[in-house]
């Protein structure tokens, strides 16, 4: 079996993961049925690229089933969204895709439903709230592969400089980020509103005021009166009092806050799981506690997942079932969560990881996994809808724009792509 690997490009995931290309793969093995899987890559380089993940799977997996070849090919996340958009659209779909979105496949009627393909016992097994996300219309088409959730981080030393306690709501917040401007750290809160990941701090934030991205039958609420009320919290009593730090927020990317909390010069963000790992790496001792909300703890927090999809035009439902039971077998999943410190997608793996002492630093990260709201993946404008907060929510925080005026703004647009999707 051969298999090569190309170039490296770093990009960003739905989970906000700092990913590589790690090229393509391909199984050439004289198995009756071939199977392609168009992946996405997860690493940061050619030793961990997700390339090396799917070969040593798909090698076990040949090895029991001779008579079944799977193909993978690794993609960068700049390229693979589109990789398999273009397969799908000259007629040539692959069985499998590990992406981003699921929704506008599922609702062109070109996806296997997930009870097609999975056994009872494996689509039983997902963790409630990512299957739940995979649905439309109660259906699932989408099946969750890698999941993660958002803590609050703060620098410990920058704290016990400043006499501080982790905070649990938003004045305690606010309090500790103005003592930590007065001991002279660069970003008290860093508040990445920036085109790189904007939707992500902007649904935490949302959620933490008891709002969000839609209201409690699926239709988009961005400019709900919660949301205002959270982004003029924002705007008056963090960024507006300088405790956000010296670049403005619609200019902050996620990736330049995160160096900056590895080089000691952040307070306060909200991070997931690879965060802990780049900081240790730097020295900086760092604790992590939920997301504080308007008047105490945050009811829940931001989830986000990436999708496996099985497209039915050339069959092969019973060897796609066949091989998803594996790919979510317990040893498999918690393989890839422990290689990219993300968080198990099945409820097995994720007990198993909350009973093993080597993944105490993820315990956190599990427990808010329950009760988090994901981004609405089940619409089909959600893609469209994503880019217009990247693009102008930065503003509603800045000198030029009110939160009622942006917030109404991007509601609008987001109405109007869901009428016409």
């Amino acid at each position: 079996m051969q298999r090569r690997v190309t170039g490296l490009i770093a990009v960003v995931s739905a989970l906000g993961v700092t990913a590589a290309l790690g090229g393509c793969g391909s199984s050439t093995g004289s198995g009756s049925v071939t199977l392609r899987l168009v992946a996405a890559d997860y690493g940061d380089s050619q030793a961990n690229s997700s390339q090396k993940y799917w070969d040593k799977l798909t090698d076990a997996y040949e090895a029991e089933h001779p008579d079944v070849d799977v193909e993978v090919s690794v993609h960068s996340w700049n390229d693979v969204d589109a990789k398999v958009k273009n397969m799908v659209a000259d007629g040539d779909p692959p069985d499998l895709a590990q992406i981003g979105a699921y929704a506008d496949y599922a609702d062109a009627g070109q996806l296997y439903r997930a009870d097609d393909v999975l056994s009872i016992d494996t689509q039983s097994d997902f963790v409630t709230r990512l299957s739940a996300a995979g649905e439309i219309n109660r259906t699932q088409y989408g099946m969750p592969f890698a999941s993660s959730t958002r803590l609050l981080f703060y620098n410990k030393k920058l704290f016990a400089d400043a006499g501080l306690t982790p905070p649990k709501s938003w004045s305690e917040l606010a309090s500790a980020a103005a003592a930590l401007k007065a001991e002279g750290v660069k970003y008290p809160y860093a508040l990445p509103l920036g085109p790189e990941e904007a939707q992500a701090e902007t649904m935490m934030w949302l959620l933490s005021g008891d709002g969000g991205y839609t209201d409690t039958v699926g239709s988009y609420a961005l400019d709900s009166q919660q949301n205002v009320d959270t982004f003029t919290w924002l705007k008056d009593k963090l960024v507006g009092k300088g405790l956000t730090g010296p670049v403005a927020p619609g200019e902050l990317n996620r990736a330049q806050a995160f160096a900056a909390f590895t080089r000691g010069e952040v307070g306060m963000l909200n991070g997931h799981p690879t965060l802990m790992k780049a900081a240790a790496a730097k020295g900086v001792k760092f604790g992590m506690v939920p997301m504080p909300g308007a008047a105490g703890r945050s009811k829940s927090t931001m989830g986000v997942a990436d999708w496996m999809m099985a497209f039915k035009k050339n069959g092969h439902r019973e060897q796609i079932g066949d091989f998803l039971d594996y790919v979510y077998s317990e040893k498999n999943v918690l393989e890839f969560s422990h290689e990219y410190d993300l968080l198990p997608v099945t409820t097995s793996a994720s007990e198993a990881m909350a009973a093993d002492a080597g993944d105490a630093d993820l315990v956190g990260f599990l427990d808010e996994l329950p009760n988090a709201e994901l981004y609405p993946v089940g619409q089909t404008s959600w893609a469209g809808v994503s880019a217009d907060i990247k693009r102008e929510i930065g503003a509603a925080v800045g000198d030029r724009g009110s939160p009622a005026q942006v917030l109404g703004r991007l509601q609008r647009g987001a109405v109007t792509a869901q009428n016409a999707s």
